[in-house]
């Protein structure tokens, strides 16, 4: 069939843009010519639905084609008027109608600001029959019916009518049962059988959900681990604390880390002996959220199965703060970190526990500082967030962090960002970079300030290279905040207690304690988390007594100076 005797002018379009090949035009026109003709379907309809082409980029061509005007929507939440605008809309339109035009991807959008009588209403298929419908359905006279590409669309009807998770909701009822045959091999995995599984438990809907929730849930992290071979136990981690989310009877444990290892770049499904590092992304309420997922095998109860743990790392950038201010410094510990920071050469490190934060002041302090007259370079493993201004660089088995760190200083940086320092040599690196005119940022493990001093001295780095490349090391831990609505005040508090803790009398008398009690607006009486910081500032007289240490750093002598010196420790930001 040649292009010039197809009738349908579409057809037409699409063969001379070579966007559909011709025997897919050919038996869609076929199925169309065959179909009742008060039932009958357009051709970008049946090339969609039949043939799966992708929709928008048929429905794009549609909308070039007959003049209709495309309104784009780039993810972010809109305006709380505009959401209540269209909700109220749906109030009036009857509850079968409503189905339809969620399974149509159409929505009554707003009104045009030029003409403020006509109705905008948005549609994926803008030659779809419900757009006129719904508008005569609402009463209104004038109305315009516009494109939206169906990606955009789905993610808007997700932020207004967020859709519960049907088989969550079957889950939480106790309303789903599995049938589960014992396993036999014991020396092997029965793949058919995990696929088997996944098919018939829904567990899909399971992850997805569990996802979705644990964004809307504030969680850090997700841990999925498996208890015995029909049971996996779901917790959260939700202001630093685990708290179980759920359980998964009757499944095999194989069977839904398959799941989340089906969904993640650069895991690979089948391999249970070896620790795996990979990512899943997700647009959720219209926003992209990276989740960074680990898998290690573990030893199971019954030694014949081969387990898995997987900890899920939620990385949204809604979560990330730029601004210093917002940091929750106390004391002279922000004047020393921004002295320190806005100096040209010279280390910083940021030292805590594992969810402490610490990558979170250093992309605070980044932000601080990036301007166009600086090139920024980091190295990271992995990168969790971009930093706008910064160039970043992830370790691979191909990129290791030597390599990477003798690379950026061939790449003419001023400010350079160590993800963390591991070992002598990158310990080394970091502190080669200080001491030649660049401005190095990293992190360590440690408890306070001054045992970063010595974890760095017992890596095997020398006194004077410590003593005189960096310029401060902060502390931090994240502590949880009462809950605001359900806090009560101790009125009849032991003295000892707050004794115990430093405090002095005075303080005592001049402070009101209170205590968690816990309510449904929070987590047991606690909700959200604030940083506590400790400086330890680099001045003339802790260099010196960093400088003549002997065969170790005494950190109580350093706590005693920074004392001196009036520097915070974190016993008393906290």
């Amino acid at each position: 069939m040649a292009v010039q005797e197809v009738a349908d002018k579409l057809a037409k379009t699409l063969l001379y843009k070579g966007v559909v090949e011709k025997d897919l035009i050919v038996r869609a026109l076929k199925i169309r010519n065959h179909e009742d003709p008060a039932k009958r379907r357009s051709l970008a309809q049946i090339l969609v639905k039949d043939c799966e082409i992708d929709h928008d980029k048929i429905f794009v061509e549609v909308k070039n084609l007959y003049g209709f005007r495309e309104i784009t929507y780039n993810g972010e939440p809109l305006n709380g008027n505009r959401v209540q605008f269209i909700k109220k809309m749906f109030e009036i339109i009857p509850d079968a109608l409503q189905k339809q035009l969620r399974e149509n991807s159409i929505l009554p959008f707003r009104y045009d600001e030029n003409r403020p009588e006509k109705l905008i209403i948005i549609a994926a298929d803008p030659t779809d029959r419900l757009g006129p419908f719904l508008a005569r359905t609402l009463g209104v006279k004038r109305y315009e019916v516009c494109y939206m590409r169906k990606s955009a669309l789905d993610n808007l009807f997700q932020q207004i009518f967020p859709q519960e998770n049907e088989f969550l909701k079957e889950l939480k009822n106790d309303e789903v049962e599995f049938e589960v045959g014992e396993i036999e091999d014991e020396a092997s995995v029965d793949e058919e059988a995990i696929e088997n599984e996944i098919n018939k438990s829904m567990l899909t809907n399971l992850v997805e959900g569990m996802l979705v929730e644990a964004v809307r849930k504030g969680a850090s992290d997700i841990h999925m681990v498996p208890i015995d071979s029909k049971n996996t136990e779901i917790s959260m981690r939700v202001d630093g604390k685990l708290r179980r989310w759920g359980s998964q009877e009757g499944i095999r444990p194989e069977a839904l880390a398959a799941v989340v290892k089906d969904r993640s770049k650069n895991v690979d499904r089948f391999e249970r002996e070896m620790a795996q590092d990979g990512f899943i992304q997700r647009k959720i309420d219209g926003h992209m959220i990276r989740f960074r997922v680990s898998v290690i095998p573990i030893v199971a109860k019954q030694f014949q199965f081969k387990m898995e743990s997987i900890v899920i790392r939620i990385l949204d950038d809604r979560k990330v703060i730029t601004d210093l201010d917002k940091l929750g410094f106390h004391g002279n510990a922000k004047k020393f970190f921004i002295k320190s920071i806005e100096k040209p050469q010279g280390m910083i490190i940021v030292t805590g526990p594992t969810g402490s934060g610490k990558s979170t002041t250093l992309i605070a302090a980044l932000s601080y500082i990036i301007n166009p007259e600086i090139n920024v370079l980091t190295v990271e493993d992995p990168v969790e967030y971009i930093i706008k201004g910064a160039r970043q660089l992830k370790i691979s088995h191909k990129m290791t962090f030597e390599l990477a760190l003798r690379a950026i200083l061939r790449h003419d940086p001023d400010v350079v960002m160590v993800g963390e320092i591991r070992d002598k040599e990158t310990a080394e690196m970091g502190i080669k970079l200080a001491n030649t005119g660049h401005l190095t940022f990293s992190t360590l493990h440690t408890n306070d300030a001054p045992s970063a001093v010595s974890r760095l001295f017992k890596m095997g780095v020398e006194t004077f290279l410590i003593a005189y490349a960096i310029n401060i090391i902060i502390a931090q831990r994240l502590i949880r905040r009462l809950c605001e609505n359900c806090k009560e005040e101790i009125k009849d508090l032991d003295p000892a207690i707050p004794k115990a803790l430093g405090f002095t009398d005075e303080e005592i008398a001049s402070t009101t304690f209170y205590k968690a009690v816990g309510c449904n607006k929070c987590h047991g009486g606690y909700k959200g988390r604030a940083a506590i910081h400790e400086a330890l500032y680099f001045t003339p007289d802790i260099r010196t007594l960093i400088f003549k240490s002997g065969s170790e750093i005494d950190e109580e002598k350093l706590k005693v100076q920074m004392e001196k010196e009036g520097m915070m420790t974190l016993r008393g930001a906290g």
